[in-house]
């Protein structure tokens, strides 16, 4: 059942009435116009004549690379950074002139994982804090604090510090703190980049039910494709400017041309003509098929025809946000660089499999962190590994890059013994983790010089690879530059060059794209498309990503440390919704009102964006009981049955697996 929380009646917190179209929905809440913000005098302008709307009681979301201004905004809009030019009205007040009149109506929470949080207070002492500094009166204090960790699920863990919560549970942590006086208005800047699906998923149904039951009015910022889909409003932001604004559904709907998913044999080698054929807008690697934007007027047969024969199926599929952001800013790269990739390492040919685990097992005391895993991992393998933060992935990674002992069980890897050969294994890999470690001070010439070096790689061998790497990873531009001040598509790429330095045989990646924007976000596939393929190198790689796992030829689940599932994504969501059914969507004008009444009937009911939905074994009854209390409500609902997609299927298997 929903629950309702107390609120100021000044914050606009109050609870909607049952007709989404009154005046109060409506009204405009926040307005921007002319917003400019330049930090440096020699720098461009953080925010460039920056103007947009935000209706009340609707979930807007910034979307953007980094750099693109979308920080600054939420910062000038909290009142914690004073622009240079524009006028900022929120709730009527106008944040320039009276930047601490409207802190008591809003709620911020910054960007990072529980940034404004207390690591040595409790779970139960960090709220205390926020309900004192707040002066959030007593009553309310009790029934939005007890609601909200219910909401969160995390009243089961009042005493432990926030320093020893997992990621998911510091987010979640960190948005009772800020919805604790249930403000009218929520600040929330890239809030679950880090966080594994489950907690996203807690996290926007938290989110999506404040905002369906209260009235509560959200601006966020993001770099998850999927999660600006479930705004009502976005807009796309590039140089400190909106190229682009409107619904989901609208951005989509006016994107010029047809997607096609081509899949066959060979595939990775064919991107480069695909991106060059003239009737081709855009192309990229997903899995071993490629997604292809064709422009207005261009035939697919033509393409196939162009691509030799190589593919044996062209399926129109429906583009999404992402399709529509490469669409407007690379629309014209036509650079290949899947087939460059396989230049950045020499193509290495093995008979034996770079990875074999047998019954590995590794625990802390009582505490197993991975129990009893056994698989093998082929050459030129894209192996993903997804779990909920704390399933044991990394110590997983440790083990087999000879980091941490293993407590039972074997691994070789790379023809190495993990806890025999642990020096040996380090000269044959590669690791790339979540955190840019590299360091900022040095340049990206020093930076990989560095790393040269502590692979025992010197003069001009050393000099010869790491020109080579520069040019072929596009950073000659960049090679004297402080790789604290590149953008964090280029740190991303410095970061793959010091680690394929060595001309490792396997890679490990922990994250390799947390927090990056779609553009770079492709171009990293493209690369490690690349590697597999071109150069046979295996990629072991973890994420939270859920679109990214479609590049992964098989996917391996993780849950309290144990492999539970092992599979290629395609056969993963086919055995989901076998075993669970399709989704159900409901889409409904007065969609508030409509999640109401549908989520006490269907408690697994989730809105995203404007649509409500839910995974049913039983569709046709589920749809007639909800058209039944639809029309009760005299709410009128359209309903469609939807293919599942990667999400669903994670928290399908990890929500069925019994630990």
């Amino acid at each position: 059942m929903v629950q309702t929380l107390v609120g100021p009646q000044e914050s606009g917190a109050s609870k909607p009435s049952s007709s989404s179209g009154g005046a109060a929905r409506r009204k405009e809440i926040i307005a921007i116009q002319g917003l400019s913000k330049r930090y440096r005098r020699t720098d461009p302008p953080a925010v460039d004549d920056v103007s947009l709307s935000i209706t009340r009681g609707s979930v807007f979301g910034l979307i953007g690379p980094d750099g693109a201004g979308k920080t600054t905004i939420i910062q000038v809009l909290a009142g914690v950074v004073r622009p240079d030019a524009g006028s900022v009205m929120v709730a009527g007040i106008d944040v320039v002139k009276n930047p601490e009149g409207i802190k008591p109506l809003i709620g911020y929470m910054p960007q990072g994982l529980g940034q404004n949080l207390y690591e040595t207070l409790s779970v139960q002492e960090n709220i205390l804090f926020f309900k004192n500094l707040r002066q959030v009166p007593e009553e309310r204090y009790r029934l939005n604090s007890e609601r909200l960790l219910k909401m969160t699920r995390l009243d089961a863990f009042l005493s432990r510090p926030a320093g020893k919560l997992s990621g998911g549970m510091r987010q979640k942590l960190a948005l009772i703190c800020t919805l604790l006086h249930l403000p009218g208005i929520i600040l929330l800047d890239e809030p679950t980049t880090g966080v594994d699906p489950i907690s996203r998923r807690d996290f926007w149904t938290i989110i999506q039910e404040m905002v369906s039951t209260t009235g509560m009015t959200v601006l966020l910022t993001t770099s998850y494709m999927d999660e600006a889909e479930r705004c009502q409003e976005v807009a796309l932001m590039n140089a400190g400017r909106i190229i682009a604004s409107g619904s989901p559904e609208q951005l989509t709907a006016g994107l010029q041309g047809e997607l096609f998913e081509l899949s066959g044999p060979g595939l990775s080698q064919k991107l480069g003509m695909a991106k060059r054929w003239p009737g081709c807008e855009s192309a990229a690697m997903f899995g071993e098929s490629i997604h292809a934007m064709l422009r207005p007027g261009s035939q697919v047969d033509e393409l196939v025809r162009q691509l030799d024969g190589a593919v044996v199926k062209a399926q129109r599929i429906e583009p999404g946000l992402e399709d529509v952001f490469v669409h407007m800013l690379a629309a014209d790269d036509k650079t290949d660089l899947t087939s460059l990739a396989a230049r950045l390492v020499v193509h290495q040919d093995h008979d034996d499999a770079p990875v074999f685990i047998d019954h590995l097992t590794c625990r802390f005391g009582d505490f197993t962190a991975v129990s009893d895993v056994s698989l093998q991992v082929n050459n030129g393998e894209i192996l993903g590994l997804l779990g909920p933060n704390g399933a044991g992935k990394t110590t997983l990674i440790k083990m087999l890059c000879g980091l941490q002992e293993p407590t039972s069980g074997k691994a070789v890897v790379v023809g190495f013994d993990i806890r025999t050969q642990r020096w040996a294994l380090r000269s044959s890999i590669g690791y790339m983790s979540q955190r840019f470690s590299l360091y900022g001070d040095l340049t990206v010439w020093q930076n990989m010089s560095f790393y040269a070096g502590l692979y025992g790689l010197t003069g001009e061998t050393a000099r010869r690879r790491l020109q080579s790497l520069v040019e072929l990873l596009g950073l000659g531009p960049y090679r004297l530059a402080q790789s604290a001040s590149l953008p964090m598509g280029l740190r991303q790429r410095m970061a793959l060059a010091c680690t394929l330095v060595h001309e490792p045989r396997l890679l490990f990646l922990d994250e390799p794209t947390s927090g990056v924007d779609p553009i770079a976000r492709r171009e990293f596939w493209n690369l490690v498309h690349g590697l597999a393929t071109g150069a046979q190198v295996t990629v072991f790689v973890t994420t939270h990503y859920m679109d990214e796992a479609s590049h992964c030829h098989r996917l391996g689940l993780m849950q309290q440390g144990h492999l539970i599932v092992l599979d290629e994504p395609a056969r993963l969501i086919s055995r989901a919704q076998e075993e669970a059914g399709p989704l159900l969507t409901v889409n409904a004008d007065d969609f508030a009102r409509a999640f109401q009444v549908l989520h006490a009937a269907f408690p697994t009911a989730t809105l995203y964006g404007r649509r409500i939905q839910w995974q049913t074994r039983t569709l046709q009854q589920d749809q007639q009981k909800a058209a039944a209390l639809l029309e009760q409500a005299g709410v009128h609902g359209r309903f469609a049955e939807i293919r599942l997609g990667m999400e669903e299927a994670f928290v399908h298997f990890i929500s069925t697996s019994g630990l």
